[in-house]
C-alpha cells in the first residue's frame, strides 16, 4: 500500500545533513569575514583616504561562490531536490539571519541560525513539509529582521 506522502528515503538524515553543512558554512563563513575586515583594518589603518584591500573586496564574492559549490554538492550527495528550489534562497536571504545572530550574540549564533535556516530552507523540497518549511523560514526571517531594524 502506498500513500502519496511515502518517501524512498527518509527525510530526517538528508535534513539534518543540511543542517550541519549551514552550520558549517556560517561559522566558515563568519570568521573569513571577521578575518577579511582585520586584515583591510590592519592595512588601511594608516591612511586618511579611501583604502581598500583586495581581501576586502572579495570576502563577498568568494564566500557566496564556495557557499553555492558546496551546498550544491551536499545537496546532490543527500538528495535534496529540487536543488534549484533550495539554493537560491538559502544563499540570498540567508545574510539576514546570519547578520542578526551575529550581531546579538556572536559567531557561535551564526552557527546555528545557519543550520537552522539550511534545515528549514531543506523542508521546502518535500511537498508534505513544505509549508512547514516556509512558515519556519519566515519566522526566522522576520526576527531576524526585528533584531536589525529595533
Amino acid at each position: 500500500m502506498s500513500t502519496p506522502y511515502a518517501e524512498a528515503r527518509p527525510v530526517l538524515p538528508r535534513v539534518a545533513g543540511s543542517a550541519v553543512t549551514g552550520a558549517v558554512l556560517a561559522a566558515g563563513a563568519s570568521q573569513f569575514v571577521f578575518w577579511a575586515r582585520h586584515d583591510s583594518a590592519r592595512a588601511c589603518g594608516k591612511t586618511d583616504g579611501l583604502c581598500s584591500t583586495w581581501l576586502g573586496l572579495a570576502a563577498l564574492p568568494l564566500t557566496v561562490t564556495t557557499s553555492v559549490i558546496i551546498l550544491m554538492l551536499v545537496y546532490k550527495q543527500l538528495g535534496i531536490r529540487p536543488r534549484h528550489a533550495v539554493i537560491p534562497q538559502t544563499i540570498v536571504l540567508g545574510p539576514l539571519p546570519l547578520v542578526a545572530a551575529q550581531t546579538a550574540a556572536g559567531w557561535w549564533a551564526a552557527a546555528i541560525t545557519g543550520g537552522a535556516w539550511s534545515c528549514f530552507l531543506a523542508l521546502i523540497a518535500w511537498d508534505r513539509y513544505r509549508i512547514l518549511g516556509l512558515s519556519a523560514a519566515a519566522i526566522l526571517l522576520l526576527a531576524s529582521l526585528v533584531v536589525l531594524y529595533s
